[in-house]
């Protein structure tokens, strides 16, 4: 009997007190909302990731938070997928990217990083392997005076807060969509979306 096919969904961030809630954290943040709503306990450790196995609608699934910074996460996410025997186009990687509007999430199949360092680190530790999905949550571009560096390492403003728990759980919805009816079902139901901040 074949072996049933188990897929990885990574969420990157930065471990610690200091990083919680940040931008930079959008991915930790969608992967704890999957594991609530789908009851996956998130407390198995090993390989510098926190990490915890279940279902989704059906569909056997590691959720994965790598607890390396985020420029050095590739090395975790590739021992957690060849420990399950995860290849990588198994493979579902939430992220912040500052080149979407915050409110959008975007759902991208293959690619390059994007000058985006934890997409870099785990490209690299996957020998150049980039044929993995992303689902990419938009956090904006900062002022003028504000570094990119400390935007996606600031908190969300009181005005983003009041929206931001919509978007964790559409990014969750995404996520569903993409494990259970594709990559290309969940561009088309939710790429063009977009959840704006009411005045």
């Amino acid at each position: 009997m074949p072996q049933k096919r188990i897929r990885l969904v990574v969420g990157l961030g930065n471990p610690g007190n200091t990083y919680k809630n940040t931008r930079h954290n959008v991915g930790f943040m969608v992967v704890d909302q999957i594991a609530e709503a789908f009851s996956i306990a998130l407390v198995k450790q090993k390989f510098d990731t926190v990490f915890g196995r279940g279902s989704v609608d059906g569909v056997s699934v590691v959720l994965a938070k790598p607890m390396a910074f985020m420029n050095r996460s590739g090395p975790q996410v590739q021992k957690i997928a060849r420990y399950y025997r995860i290849l990588s186009e198994d493979m579902l990687v939430v992220h912040d990217d500052i080149d979407l509007a915050f409110g959008r999430i975007k759902i991208k199949e293959k690619g390059g990083d994007g000058g985006h360092k934890g997409l870099r680190s785990i490209i690299d530790a996957f020998g150049g392997g980039n044929n993995f999905v992303r689902l990419r949550i938009g956090v904006g571009r900062p002022e003028a005076a504000i570094s990119a560096a400390d935007h996606v390492l600031g908190k969300f403003s009181l005005k983003e807060k009041k929206v931001l728990h919509r978007i964790i759980t559409e990014a969750r919805d995404a996520v569903g969509t993409i494990l259970c009816k594709g990559a290309k079902e969940g561009m088309n139901r939710f790429n063009d979306k977009r959840i704006v901040i009411s005045s």
